[in-house]
């Protein structure tokens, strides 16, 4: 399996290994890795996954695409990054809300004789991905992305120190540094927007120890941050300068072939899962509904289908800053609008990197995804043609929820489903994919990612089950949901009350060029 760039049409010979993909996390010409063919997943493969642990299923997924890879390599990846998840299963159906029932069927006329048609239950299930030592979807990804990127290192003969460089809305950054602390021959550096992030968000990341990381605000919000290390990636004097101290950067992003082709996984496990659970049959079609915000984890789910996994319609899942619903809807990605900051911060995004993927594989053209990422750079927006929007109309549906209404389904779910709290991110995509049964009539088992722990949001999720946060420290605010909800408070955030803040670097986004190079000299 080689890898080829969205953005130029290269000869075989040009192009790269995975590992060579990971290691250089963008491709040459700013676009980004993507495999020459999506592998395919028979249903006598799928069936075969039933009796295998999370981390079989993994190697399994994981070596149809990473090929330069021996099977002992990947079962060693995956021992050691899920090693210290807090659940057998890794990526956990938790919860099957199957006593939510459809509105009754009117009644007959008066003068018929056919019988009421009987209330169905409706199939939905919510995958927790936020088991990991940072609670956070990310972690299914970045626990496993150092140890692969250890063996591109010895594979390629890379003898240079990588420097991973992170735009983080919350949660990559801390699973990133989490994975990267202290692992040999790299270096990791996290740029976060200031006041963007939680509380506990931001508590992660200032807290985290290792001798080769190091956590910087920037004044701005997301897209400045992922603006930032972006033009760095892209600035030659730069790269030459760290070439001199034997450095070269890389990415953790979902930028990173690595980091985004783990993610395929859970959703076929997913899959495999809700026939064991007896919720589908083999061969059965599913919905799924995915939060989203820099586009890769719904990017991932995208893949599987596109491997065999009969997935039917995709739903992407916004919160008030809804450009991908505008862009869905319209066929037109417009980043010229006001910005949110809403109670799910990690989805607060207005230049989704991933959709730059979806948009190669569905037009084949690298030429025109490299006009319409160069129009994105320069104008701010791009259209597609009518052509392409039938055909992502045919996969995706898209819609948002506001702040109120991502409220009101925090409390619905608690107050309907035993004390079973969610946080933000996930009741945005609850509230979409209700609408979209709603509005679709369709209902097929939904599965719906649940991308974090509702403890990383406590302040919003406690607001929205009418508690009063004000006079509580974080802190407080985590022993009170406990006291209330039905889950205990992950391991992880529990001890943040007790770690020191290590990290306090405060920059201008036109300063972070200078931050990476000062701390490339380290």
């Amino acid at each position: 399996m080689k890898y080829v760039s969205t953005r130029s049409k290269m000869k075989s010979s040009e192009a790269v290994t995975s590992a060579q993909a990971i290691l250089k996390g963008l491709a040459p010409d700013g676009g980004l890795f993507v495999p020459e063919e999506i592998p395919k997943l028979k249903p006598a493969e799928i069936e075969r996954l039933l009796v295998k642990r999370y981390e079989v299923r993994a190697v399994d997924i994981l070596h149809r695409f990473l090929t330069d890879y021996t099977i002992d390599e990947l079962a060693e990846c995956v021992e050691l990054g899920y090693d210290w998840f807090d659940v057998p299963k890794r990526a956990t159906i938790a919860i099957f809300l199957n006593d939510k029932m459809n509105q009754p069927a009117p009644p007959p006329p008066a003068d018929s004789t056919a019988a009421a048609a009987p209330v169905e239950k409706k199939v939905t299930a919510l995958l927790e991905l936020w088991h990991g030592p940072t609670s956070a979807f990310k972690d299914m990804a970045l626990q496993v992305l150092p140890h692969l990127m250890r063996y591109a290192l010895k594979k390629t003969g890379e003898t240079d120190q990588i420097m991973i460089l992170v735009a983080t809305s919350g949660d990559t950054g801390k699973a990133a540094l989490a994975g990267f602390s202290d692992v040999p021959q790299t270096k990791i550096m996290v740029f976060y927007p200031d006041g963007g992030v939680s509380d506990l968000q931001r508590l992660q990341m200032v807290t985290q120890v290792g001798s080769n990381v190091n956590v910087t605000a920037v004044k701005g919000n997301f897209d400045d941050a992922q603006n930032g290390v972006k033009k760095i990636f892209g600035d030659k004097a730069i790269r030459a300068e760290l070439a001199e101290h034997h450095i070269k950067l890389s990415s953790a992003n979902s930028i990173n072939w690595g980091r985004l082709v783990p993610q395929i996984v859970y959703y076929v496990s997913a899959y495999v899962d809700m026939i064991d659970a007896k919720m589908i049959k083999l061969g059965d079609k599913i919905n799924v509904t995915v939060p989203t915000g820099n586009f890769g984890n719904i990017l991932a789910a995208y893949y599987a289908k596109r491997m065999g996994v009969p997935i039917d319609r995709l739903i992407c899942a916004s919160n008030a800053n809804h450009i991908l619903t505008d862009f869905f809807q319209t066929g037109v990605y417009d980043r010229n609008r006001e910005f949110y900051k809403t109670i799910s911060p990690s989805m607060d995004i207005l230049i989704s990197s991933n959709l730059e993927r979806l948009l190669f594989h569905e037009t084949g053209d690298p030429r025109r995804v490299k006009k319409m990422m160069d129009e994105l750079a320069s104008t701010g927006k791009f259209k597609i043609d009518t052509v392409l929007k039938k055909k992502l109309d045919r996969i995706f549906y898209a819609g948002f929820a506001t702040e109120e209404e991502t409220r009101a389904t925090i409390d619905g779910v608690f107050k309907e489903f035993a004390r079973y709290v969610i946080d933000p991110h996930t009741a945005v995509g609850y509230a979409v994919a209700e609408k979209y049964r709603r509005e679709t009539g369709d209902e097929r088992p939904m599965l719906i990612a649940s991308t974090a722990s509702p403890y990383k949001f406590a302040p919003a999720v406690l607001g929205a089950l009418g508690v009063d946060v004000s006079k509580m420290s974080e802190f407080g605010q985590l022993d009170r949901l406990n006291n209330i909800s039905s889950r205990m408070i992950p391991a992880g955030l529990a001890k943040l009350d007790k770690a020191a803040v290590i990290h306090t670097n405060v920059v201008e986004p036109s300063q972070m060029a200078e931050a990476v190079l000062a701390f490339a000299k380290q």
